[in-house]
């Protein structure tokens, strides 16, 4: 009687104690091949870590086999690989006979140790064309790109009962999220996905829950805390391609799909953290598109966008991204037709951000800005601070019957990762100019910013400058601090209440500043308010 082939995830763990025993882990590579091999790495440069890896004993072999995609002798793969049967290895995908040269054995997959955070995991996916010869089937099975860097970067690390991961790919969003859940469920379309996710699993001895089908109809009815989502965001004409990138929906209907579908499937104060793209007009602001997605009832949306693309650089880095030579004609011809959908759509750019979602009980509140700075670690955490801002600052506006008297009333204090600076303008020009002008006085001449996550940065006036210093002691309401800001001035506090209290309610979202005494509203990382450090801009 034959026996059934195995498959990865049956293989798997026998996989896992080879690679321990023989150092193909994070640290082990880093001693075994050296920190230039490690950069090379990083940076697909092939030849160079072949270079390295040929001189690294078993686990450089491995390199070479699951990374390089390197046809190496069937004889040094099964001493590296003890309890693999070879034939085991065919039957399951792990690996062919590519016939030349004669007694070697090919991997079929890219098997490789990442550390996100939680020590070495271990990742199945498809061979990286950036390192590997290999046609891209439209199936492919993405391993840890860029995209999958930013998701991982932009999740909140609180603990949380369940997980669902929308499309789920490799699955390594599944071992991310199993480090902070206790159920976690990941769905996808592509079978081949589901497979490779089943092995990614199990060769790091967790289990998650495998659903097939599209979007959110594999979890009909349910609901989750949290919800990660990499979705096939790319942007252009209706036609399927790669499964990875495309969905099949015309422009950016993907994003749309799953920024208006997510709010359904959160439990009461769950959190969805999305990768998104959307198209951009000439005469449209994305604001107003992105913002249309989101339910107008039960969610607060925090959109913040990274980057905006023209058409030409978009095509250009998403032909050549499934491997397409720029200079063949068929090239050519793909980006003529892109270029064309985009022109008769109307696209003059292409926008790409995080989407966070909270539900809540209301009507929906959505905030779009831009994150186009560089910013540190943590911005999942932060998005929960600033969700739980928003709901302190509508909670307030309802006791005093308003934002305004609820900002007036509240003793802000300052967080300790903002610091202050004065900045002198070299523009030529009277310093008396504009002297008699309220609006001119109120001219960005300082500088506030956050060292610290988002690390968002404000222009504010002298006012709100000294309105700022005055907080930091945690004493006196807002409307008292402007009060004396004003009569230190010599202005009329009335008049100056108003523009100094919308620039605090943006400092109070960003993080700058809190109302005292009130726990789990400062930035992530920071214990307690202090005064805002100054210096020379």
């Amino acid at each position: 009687m034959t026996r059934p082939s195995p498959t990865l995830a049956e293989l798997a763990p026998m996989l896992a104690e080879a690679f321990r025993a023989h150092g193909y882990t994070v640290d082990g590579l880093a001693e075994s091949l050296g920190a230039e091999a490690i950069s090379a790495l990083a940076r697909s440069d092939a030849p160079s870590v072949r270079r390295h890896a040929r001189a690294a004993g078993p686990a450089g072999l491995l390199v070479r086999l699951f990374v390089l995609g390197d046809a190496l002798p069937e004889a040094g793969v099964a001493a590296a690989l003890r309890g693999i049967d070879v034939e085991d290895g065919i039957a399951a995908g792990l690996w062919t006979l590519p016939g030349q040269p004669t007694g070697t054995l090919r991997a079929l997959v890219d098997l490789r140790p990442v550390d996100t955070g939680h020590g070495t995991r271990w990742v199945f996916a498809d061979p990286d064309g950036s390192m590997v010869h290999a046609d891209t089937r439209p199936d492919h099975v993405l391993g840890i790109g860029q995209a999958t860097l930013s998701l991982l970067r932009i999740t909140p690390t609180s603990p949380v009962d369940t997980v669902l991961d929308l499309g789920t790919g490799c699955g390594i969003q599944l071992v991310h999220a199993l480090e902070t859940c206790r159920r976690s469920t990941g769905t996808d379309i592509t079978p081949r996905c589901l497979e490779l996710a089943a092995a990614t699993l199990a060769i790091n001895g967790l289990q998650a829950e495998l659903l097939n089908g599209p979007w959110f109809e594999p979890v009909s009815g349910r609901r989750f805390d949290r919800i990660v989502a990499n979705p096939p965001f790319v942007v252009g004409p209706s036609q399927p391609g790669h499964s990875y990138r495309e969905s099949g929906m015309a422009l950016d209907g993907a994003s749309r799909t799953v920024i208006s579908g997510a709010p359904a499937h959160l439990a009461e104060g769950g959190t969805a953290i999305l990768l998104a793209s959307w198209v951009e007009g000439a005469a449209d602001d994305w604001r107003s598109r992105v913002a249309s997605w989101v339910p107008a009832e039960g969610v607060d949306a925090w959109i913040l966008r990274r980057d905006s693309s023209d058409p030409e650089l978009y095509v250009w880095t998403w032909l050549t991204d499934e491997g397409m030579d720029p200079r063949d004609e068929s090239t050519a011809r793909a980006a003529d037709a892109w270029l064309d959908h985009f022109q008769a759509e109307g696209v003059s750019g292409i926008g790409f951000g995080y989407v966070f979602l909270r539900r809540v009980d209301g009507p929906s509140s959505v905030l779009c800005e831009d994150l186009t700075h560089p910013f540190g670690e943590g911005l999942g955490d932060e998005a929960e601070a600033y969700f739980a801002r928003t709901a302190w600052l509508r909670g307030a506006a309802e006791r005093h019957g308003g934002q305004a008297p609820a900002l007036d009333a509240t003793v802000f204090t300052v967080s300790p990762d903002v610091r202050l600076h004065m900045s002198e303008s070299l523009a030529p020009g009277r310093p008396e100019d504009g002297a008699d002008d309220p609006g001119a006085r109120l001219a960005g001449t300082t500088v506030v910013e956050r060292v610290t996550g988002a690390r968002w940065r404000h222009e504010i006036d002298p006012l709100t400058a000294t309105v700022l210093r005055g907080a930091r002691m945690g004493a006196l309401p807002l409307e008292d601090l402007v009060v004396l800001a004003a009569a230190g001035a010599g202005e009329d506090p009335d008049a100056l209440a108003d523009p100094v209290r919308r620039v605090m309610a943006d400092l109070f979202l960003h993080g700058f500043v809190v109302p005292a005494g009130v726990p789990g509203l400062l930035p992530p990382g920071t214990a307690v308010a202090s005064p805002p450090a100054e210096g020379a801009g």
